[in-house]
């Protein structure tokens, strides 16, 4: 093999070992609403053991390229892979929270209910309760501060303790890969604060954690790797070289002044 193939087979052998180290790679995937993408030929390479953003715009594309990469929604095309393996073989690594909007919470169930949804797999079909799997359930709940809401109906909770309930049923699938959808979105200050020290605890145990994300002023204390997007795909990599001003402005465009930029640039470095 002349040089140049021999550099060639490196890159491809490199680019493999890298997409099969992702927990969750996207390749080409284009999702369509009608005639108009939603989502355009997107590639996404996330960081083993990293917590990610996903951030854009208002119709973006953020929460369809997460439901798309789930199976949730079937794209025209395109490919994922976790941990270089289908998606379709590998869903019991991942554990998903949807839009808190998204949920019915008239539906009739306790909060410990809720949470033991979360261990689907253990239970198998006959879905025997044991004394452990309760056990199980409830740290889970202590570790987001709702112990003490276990007979609760959840329909009388409040959003944030409802945002609380779900991130507890995702822990108690003991995945290695966390995606959430929006998980501040309409929550107070303590729920935040107490979803963000659970989420950073996961990674401290080496699980990594994509989250769609709207709050462009706590990128940096939240997130250590960025995923633009508008439609198309404008940047992803570390906060520090990755939330610029310039890739804000290609993803943002005029929705954003160019002093909130600066401000938001000046808070990355």
């Amino acid at each position: 093999m002349t040089h140049l193939e021999l550099a060639a087979d490196h890159g491809h052998r490199v680019a493999k070992e890298r997409l099969d180290a992702s927990p969750l790679a996207i390749r080409g995937l284009t999702v369509s609403y009608g005639e108009k993408p939603a989502v355009f030929s997107v590639d996404a390479t996330i960081e083993d053991g990293s917590m990610t953003a996903i951030i854009g715009p208002n119709g973006a594309g953020k929460s369809t390229l997460l439901k798309a990469a789930l199976g949730v929604i079937k794209p025209l095309s395109g490919t994922v892979t976790v941990h270089g393996k289908p998606l379709e073989s590998a869903r019991g690594r991942i554990a998903y929270v949807p839009q808190r909007a998204s949920i019915d919470w008239d539906f009739p169930a306790r909060v410990i209910d809720v949470v033991l949804m979360g261990l689907y797999r253990e239970l198998g079909m006959i879905a025997r309760v044991t004394g452990a799997h309760r056990r199980k359930a409830l740290d889970c709940l202590e570790r987001v501060g709702m112990g003490d809401f276990a007979h609760r109906q959840i329909g009388q909770l409040s959003g944030g303790q409802q945002q609380r309930v779900f991130l507890a049923r995702a822990l108690a699938q003991d995945a290695d890969l966390y995606l959430l959808d929006e998980p501040f979105a309409g929550v107070d200050a303590a729920t935040e604060k107490a979803i963000i020290d659970v989420l950073k605890a996961l990674k401290a145990q080496g699980r990594t954690v994509v989250a769609v994300h709207h709050d462009l002023a706590t990128i940096t204390d939240y997130f250590d790797h960025v995923f633009l997007i508008n439609v198309r795909k404008v940047a992803e990599g570390p906060v520090a070289t990755t939330f610029t001003a310039e890739t804000l402005q290609k993803a943002y465009g005029g929705r954003l002044a160019t002093a909130q930029i600066e401000d938001l640039e000046l808070g990355a470095g």
